[in-house]
């Protein structure tokens, strides 16, 4: 295959199969294709790798494992499209019915498709989208399950009164509604209750109080949509009592939810609400009296409908009751009271599809509370599988009516409404290697709903060759079969072609030259012929396909530069180099100045800049001279006969042109494009101008340097000196300002002030009276 074949056949394949090509997966995918022997093998090794069955393909002493590669090397090699094995996933909707608009038609639909089934090979990704759908209307059973211990006396007396409420609050979302009751204590032995005769008959805390007995768990009354049923039953019910402070709440859930002819579960929309004012007893607990035998998840009520191998089974654990409610797809509602709030929360988070709402001292407002639970269960969407085979993944993309997530290990929608279709891609993928003959089979549902999709996965293990021939004549005398293009030999036999008895060919000749080692240290002799290791070829196995350099970490730059052939880098027509890593493009080294600015020359599709130039398209040179600077020596030294070429400027200013421009014609002339640089003693300003290999240059006549050097630093003394005068006489004019304002206030202060000496006692005359005693007045 001539190169223009080989890059049309790359290009062909590139547009056919685009992932398998140009990325530097494509030398990992060749280097684990050709660890295989067989098809088989082959196509479970990596999904990028293809088998050949054509006859004949591979060469003298190469291995059968070489007919394992990717497509474009197959095809490179020879081997045509139809004899490439290369069998492909499937995903197929055996049943798709349309989701319902409401639950009043005859078959409601919520979950669709109904039924899947899949082809796939391992590794290789399928993806087929599930739709969800709230039907309106759907039917509801709830199931009350009630604490019955001595503090939730009161709670009784309101719950007696909540069925027509309760149903009422249903029948806003449904029309059909029905309403079960179940109640529960503790395990009647020791030390959970009191077991001394008269209080296991009355464990009130008072005798003259009347409570039933304790018990376990009890069924009252199955789901009914009769209300005055329901309000009778309860009615009759009356509180009981226990010693310690959990209660058995855990076993009397588990029985509700197994003993699905008891309580007459349908295949609706399941509520179980808990009611209760304590902490719950859960697996192990059991041992304080004595139980030990861990719970069977069995239902286990006699025909008075209560628990009656409680005191010989333990509490389930809290796991074990969530696969039970998820199975029987049952939504708990814990009502509790404010006191185990958090307790209930947790034990929440651990069971899927669940609520908990603050229940009332007095369990007036559970009502309430159902509603606002069942809203907020009922809008989660959660879509989860069921018993998924070993070695088959799954992931999950939900798109929700407000957001969308990827790659999540269950969907899951919140905040969705009736009749509000909610989608998931749901993405399957066996693991390489692991693959298991047979049909798989797994479930998807939706929790809380009864309806499932059935998934049928079928591995795709083996290749489907067209070309089986039993005892085929292809494998010598028909000392074997032929399928897939190679020959499985019948035991005692073995060669390409089935052609060599391995007691009759003990022998190395014919698989050593020149005193070498056997098959060149490379291959095994069979039947006088070498058999060559993986990427391995020839007669002798002289011909390595594996030991060709490397460029960025892939063989010969890997397979769209170039392959490897008997150690030696084959390029393709764009490439060369001996690791085929130099592209003979120059795409990458051109620019608007030409190739590499100008400044350099291309290499491989990268710019190589000439001395003083860099960056990827060499544009940048920090030290290069500018025409200006080039020219202002040859300037002045032809215009001035100063500067540091004036001994010298004949020779080196040979091609250059000098004019003088006077200063009076100076005033009209353009200044843009003139240059001006420092000379030997003055400033010189000139234009250049190119004219091929001549260079003009219009010089304008000398100008002294000024020395303003004194000038400036008497101007900068001068300056500060003024600077400092201006702030003193602005400070004084300042205060000046400030003090005559406050003379000024004094004095219409001191003018408005009255004084009175005569009032002020600062200024009275102090006086003093002396009696004489020894005058007497008449």
């Amino acid at each position: 295959m001539n190169m223009v074949a080989v890059m049309y056949v790359w290009t062909l394949g590139l547009l056919l199969y685009p992932g398998s090509y140009g990325n530097k997966e494509t030398e990992h995918q060749t280097d684990i294709c050709k660890h295989t022997l067989s098809c088989s093998e082959c196509i479970q090794s990596h999904p990028s790798c293809v088998w050949c069955s054509a006859k004949n393909f591979t060469q003298g002493g190469e291995s059968e494992g070489s007919r394992c590669s990717t497509r474009l090397e197959l095809i490179q090699r020879g081997c045509d499209e139809e004899h490439l094995i290369d069998p492909k996933g499937l995903v197929q909707f055996l049943k798709d019915a349309p989701l319902s608009e409401s639950a009043d038609e005859d078959t409601v639909t919520q979950l669709a498709p109904q039924k899947v089934y899949l082809k796939l090979r391992p590794g290789q990704k399928r993806t087929f989208a599930v739709r969800f759908k709230r039907a309106e209307g759907y039917p509801i059973d709830l199931y009350y399950l009630m604490d019955l211990s001595y503090s939730m006396k009161d709670d009784l007396e309101n719950v007696k009164k909540l069925g027509s409420d309760i149903q009422q609050v249903l029948h806003k979302v449904t029309k059909s509604v029905r309403i079960g009751f179940g109640s529960f204590v503790d395990k009647t032995v020791l030390p959970y209750v009191n077991t001394v005769k008269w209080h296991i008959q009355n464990p009130c805390p008072s005798r003259t109080e009347r409570c039933q007995p304790p018990f376990s768990y009890r069924h009252v009354l199955s789901l009914t949509s009769n209300l005055t049923l329901f309000q009778q039953r309860v009615s009759a019910e009356n509180i009981s009592g226990n010693l310690d402070t959990p209660e058995g709440g855990l076993d009397a859930i588990l029985q509700a939810a197994v003993c699905t002819d008891h309580i007459g579960w349908r295949n609706v929309t399941r509520l179980l609400v808990f009611a209760s004012d304590d902490v719950f007893h859960m697996a192990g607990d059991g041992k304080l009296g004595g139980i030990y035998m861990p719970t069977d998840g069995r239902c286990h009520l006699n025909e008075n409908g209560e628990y009656y191998q409680s005191n010989m089974f333990d509490y389930p654990s809290v796991g074990h009751l969530s696969q039970i409610l998820t199975a029987a797809n049952i939504q708990p509602i814990f009502a509790v009271t404010s006191n185990v709030l958090p307790t209930y929360q947790g034990l929440s988070e651990l069971i899927p599809k669940s609520a908990v709402g603050e229940l009332k001292e007095d369990s007036s407002n559970v009502v309430n509370l159902i509603s606002q639970a069942y809203n907020n269960l009922s809008s989660t969407v959660n879509l989860q599988h069921v018993n998924l085979p070993k070695g088959i993944q799954i992931s999950y993309d939900s798109h929700c009516p407000d957001s969308t997530t990827e790659g999540q290990p269950h969907g899951l929608c919140s905040g969705v409404k009736i009749n509000q279709t909610v989608e998931f891609n749901v993405t399957l993928w066996m693991d390489e290697n692991t693959c298991q003959d047979g049909l798989q089979r797994f479930k998807l549902r939706v929790l809380g709903f009864n309806e499932e999709i059935n998934v049928d996965v079928e591995p795709v293990c083996n290749c489907d060759c067209k070309d089986q021939e039993v005892f085929s004549s292809y494998c010598s005398r028909q000392y074997g079969n032929f399928s897939c293009g190679i020959c499985s030999c019948m035991d005692g036999y073995k060669g390409k072609h089935c052609e060599c008895h391995q007691e009759k060919h003990d022998s190395n000749d014919g698989c050593i030259i020149n005193g070498s080692l056997t098959c060149n240290g490379r291959g095994k002799c069979e039947c006088g012929r070498c058999a060559c290791n993986k990427n391995v070829r020839g007669p002798f196995c002289e011909c390595d396909d594996a030991s060709c350099e490397r460029y960025e970490g892939q063989l010969c730059g890997g397979i769209n530069r170039g392959v490897c052939n008997c150690g030696a880098c084959k390029c393709n027509s764009n490439y060369t180099g001996s690791a085929c890593g130099c592209s003979l493009d120059t795409s990458a080294c051109s620019t608007p100045n030409g190739i590499c600015s100008g400044h350099g020359k291309c290499e491989c599709n990268k710019c190589v800049c000439d001395k003083g130039y860099f960056n990827k398209l060499c544009s940048d040179c920090p030290g290069c001279q500018t025409p200006c600077q080039e020219y202002s020596a040859c300037a002045e030294c032809k215009a001035f006969a100063t500067g540091p070429l004036r001994n010298n400027c004949t020779l080196y200013c040979a091609r250059v042109n000098v004019t003088m421009l006077k200063a009076s014609e100076w005033s009209g002339k353009d200044k843009d494009g003139w240059c001006q640089e420092k000379g030997e003693d003055s400033l010189i300003t000139f234009r250049v101008t190119e004219d091929g290999d001549l260079v003009h240059i219009l010089v304008k006549e000398k100008q002294e340097i000024q020395d303003n050097i004194q000038q400036l630093i008497l101007g900068l003394v001068l300056g500060i000196v003024l600077l400092g005068l201006t702030i003193i006489i602005l400070y004084r004019i300042t205060v000046e300002v400030y003090d005559r304002k406050e003379y000024h206030r004094f004095m219409k202060a001191r003018s408005q002030e009255q004084w009175n000496d005569a009032q002020n006692p600062l200024y009275k005359c102090a006086t003093t009276t002396v009696v004489n005693p020894n005058f007497t007045q008449e």
